[in-house]
């Protein structure tokens, strides 16, 4: 047999060799490196729903939609108030810095970025906002899990980092569930 016919025929045996172990090897790569599969990743799942919003008077606020996206790496928030207000976040653990990111737009030109995590049961997100008369307002948002489903999301503002006030605070139960 020719050289070159032989070197032809290795050459295809180790090409083919190569499509079935890459495929697999591949496969177990992704496998082990899923991304956001961690458990860090799922510590927001608890927001996750469709979900009617009421404020600490009992009433309706808003609809809220929170789903997971980019193979679970995102929450994605989509919010209706009744007032007309529409808006929508985006959730990211950030495995860089170890702390939970959001990122909120709205409809009235507010961007919002908030960083943060877990203390204890809730998902504890901090950020600054400039208000209308160019003070920096640092913001704290908490979403808690309560026993029976439903989460409670309390928004606070502060010029000083020691002395907050409520801007909101809500309770989300699931859209269609009875009270």
């Amino acid at each position: 047999m020719p050289v070159l016919v032989r070197t032809h025929l290795q050459f295809l045996s180790v090409a083919a060799a190569m499509l079935v172990v890459m495929p697999a090897e591949a496969a177990a790569q992704n496998a082990q490196q899923a991304p956001c599969s961690a458990p860090e990743y799922r510590q927001f799942d608890f927001w996750v729903g469709d979900w009617e919003v009421r404020n600490a008077a009992g009433n309706l606020a808003g609809t809220n939609t929170i789903t997971t996206m980019l193979n679970g790496c995102v929450l994605h928030e989509q919010w209706s108030g009744n007032g007309g207000s529409l808006g929508e976040s985006f959730n990211i653990y950030d495995r860089q810095t170890g702390t939970w990111h959001q990122t909120w737009v709205d409809n009235g030109g507010l961007l919002l970025r908030l960083d943060g995590g877990l203390e204890g049961d809730a998902m504890v997100l901090r950020g600054e906002l400039q208000g209308p008369d160019g003070a920096t307002r640092k913001q704290r948002i908490s979403w808690t899990p309560n026993d029976d489903g439903s989460v409670r999301q309390h928004w606070e503002n502060s010029t000083d980092g020691k002395n907050w006030t409520t801007l909101f605070d809500g309770t989300y139960r699931p859209r269609g569930a009875s009270d």
